[in-house]
């Protein structure tokens, strides 16, 4: 069987469950699952500092990713109060989302983590969605020439984007899912505890 990776992108303010969610789920399928998920992140600096000032030591530092050793690539929203636009719009990040992109690897994120993909272009004429708490994220998408959908979660080829902060966790399911099979991911999800949806 072979080892599918994911690589987490953290970005100075990033959300905390949001980056969480998918670390439980690769983590719980690699260990009670089938064990072909492993998860490891990545930031600019090897001190990463989440939304509400908790450090997170990260596995590498960006510039030593090569895209084609991992399978996806997962980008978690933050808070602009904890700075995660700076980071996230940094254009080392948005050129390794291309890479991914380029390279037909999946693209997770959850609320604003979409908005530095689209940054990227790799959302031009795509559907997608962010942040529906008010307009201003939205519009801000869709001024990306981005076709932006009313929707809890949307995926659109290899991307995956969603609306809000409380769909982590299916997010990470169908990441799970899209890495594996929908009968693994349903199993890891009645496992974990998760109710059907």
């Amino acid at each position: 069987m072979q080892m599918k990776q994911v690589l987490l992108l953290l970005a100075e303010g990033f959300e905390t469950y949001e980056a969480a969610s998918f670390i439980d789920v690769i983590g719980w399928n690699k260990i009670d699952g089938d064990g072909s998920t492993r998860l490891f992140s990545c930031g600019l600096r090897r001190e990463v500092k989440s939304s509400f000032d908790q450090c997170i030591i990260v596995d590498y530092l960006l510039e030593e990713i090569d895209p084609s050793t991992f399978d996806a690539l997962v980008i978690p929203g933050g808070f602009a109060e904890y700075s995660y636009y700076r980071d996230a719009y940094d254009e080392r990040f948005m050129s390794l989302i291309r890479a991914f992109n380029d390279n037909h690897k999946i693209i997770a994120s959850v609320c604003v983590g979409a908005l530095p993909i689209a940054r990227s272009g790799v959302l031009i004429n795509r559907q997608a969605t962010t942040c529906n708490i008010g307009d201003l994220k939205l519009e801000e998408l869709r001024s990306y020439k981005v076709d932006v959908l009313s929707a809890q979660i949307v995926t659109d080829g290899n991307l995956i984007t969603s609306c809000n902060t409380s769909t982590a966790p299916d997010v990470a399911f169908l990441l799970l899912e899209m890495l594996t099979s929908k009968k693994q991911s349903d199993y890891i999800k009645e496992i974990m505890g998760f109710r059907p949806l």
